[in-house]
């Protein structure tokens, strides 16, 4: 079929199919002729051209569908969430930028100055604060294939499963580099060492994925906990887990972002003053700051289902009613914990 795609239209079609074998290129360019041809019969323009034509946004449109042979069954659907659909936290996004996309696109600066890509980056916090979802933002804007796992999900009774359901994961990881592989509540699977040997031998499978005979090369390693106490000192040494990154509660300006972003997918009544609202939620989590606008909408449709917008007395209400869960003493643990073990940030 005749196309039109310049060689740097194929440069970047590659450079976004990581993972992908023979037969899934091969798909992908089958399922983006069929969508030309579709395109041609329904263009009733007279300006028509007299045969099909691939196209660059042909092939783009179909992309998204087309998963690598290598992650098929343990991949798992990630919204297409933004750097700019989480307010603040612009620190955390530039290391992660660091320790994740500069690899990948400053490849040549890397080996020039001598310098290793880190192995693994661990997001530690108080709950609700963007962990999870700033990893699957790193993971879209990074392009880069993704594999999530929740830790206690791949606990299992039986006997040597949990191990067998580590090595699986981490060989797709390696087959699909460059990949991340996160894992949300690390702490399942990387408490300290103790009696329990079945426990013992997860963790073993895990230090072992991440820094053992086999090199890790093309797969970074993200894990997020809020009980960072408990995991086991040898996850978190160079060649592991070696940037360690505090996720607290939104200050002030990320307040206001927040409630910019979800003022921007719902109808707020005009004139609502965002620094108050900010002011009002201090001490809430940024889920806790969306939980304040979806309380308010439900409120305004309680006093009047055809409700045109959410009022600002809603909103009000709803930001000094909301049950805070991240305490003073949470803090402090997050505080005491960083300088008992010594932590320096990224």
């Amino acid at each position: 079929m005749p196309h039109s795609l310049s060689p740097s239209d194929v440069s970047a079609i590659a450079a976004r199919t990581h993972g992908y074998v023979g037969a899934d290129l091969s798909s992908l360019i089958r399922e983006s002729a069929s969508a030309a041809i579709q395109r041609w019969h329904d263009d009733s323009s007279p300006s028509r051209p007299g045969a099909p034509c691939l196209t660059n946004a042909d092939v783009l449109a179909i992309l998204p569908t087309i998963r690598p042979s290598a992650m098929r069954e343990v991949f798992v659907e990630t919204p297409a969430v933004r750097w700019q659909d989480i307010g603040g936290q612009e620190e955390i996004k530039q290391k992660l930028r660091e320790c994740v996309e500069w690899p990948l696109t400053h490849r040549d600066t890397f080996n020039r100055l001598g310098v290793e890509a880190p192995r693994g980056v661990l997001l530690y916090g108080p709950p609700g604060c963007s962990k999870t979802m700033t990893a699957k933002a790193l993971a879209t804007e990074s392009g880069i294939n993704f594999i999530a796992v929740k830790g206690p999900e791949l606990l299992n009774k039986y006997v040597g499963e949990s191990e067998r359901a580590v090595r699986e994961i981490f060989r797709k990881a390696r087959a699909a580099a460059p990949s991340i592989v996160f894992f949300d509540e690390i702490d399942a699977l990387g408490s300290s060492r103790s009696d329990d040997m079945s426990h013992n031998g997860v963790l073993t499978s895990l230090l072992n994925e991440m820094d053992g005979i086999e090199e890790l090369s093309g797969v970074t390693v993200v894990a997020a906990t809020n009980r960072p106490d408990v995991l086991d000192s040898a996850l978190m040494r160079p060649g592991r887990l070696d940037r360690i990154l505090f996720v607290g509660a939104p200050d002030l300006e990320t307040r206001k972002d927040i409630f910019r972003i979800r003022f921007s997918t719902m109808a707020v009544e005009p004139g609502v003053d965002v620094e108050e609202l900010a002011y009002l939620a201090e001490g809430c989590s940024g889920a806790e700051v969306a939980s304040i606008c979806q309380d308010a909408a439900l409120a305004a449709m309680n006093e009047d289902l055809d409700a045109p917008f959410v009022k600002r007395s809603h909103l009000v209400h709803s930001a000094t009613t909301v049950r805070r869960r991240i305490t003073p003493a949470m803090i402090r643990f997050f505080d005491e914990w960083k300088d008992q073990c010594g932590v320096r940030s990224a």
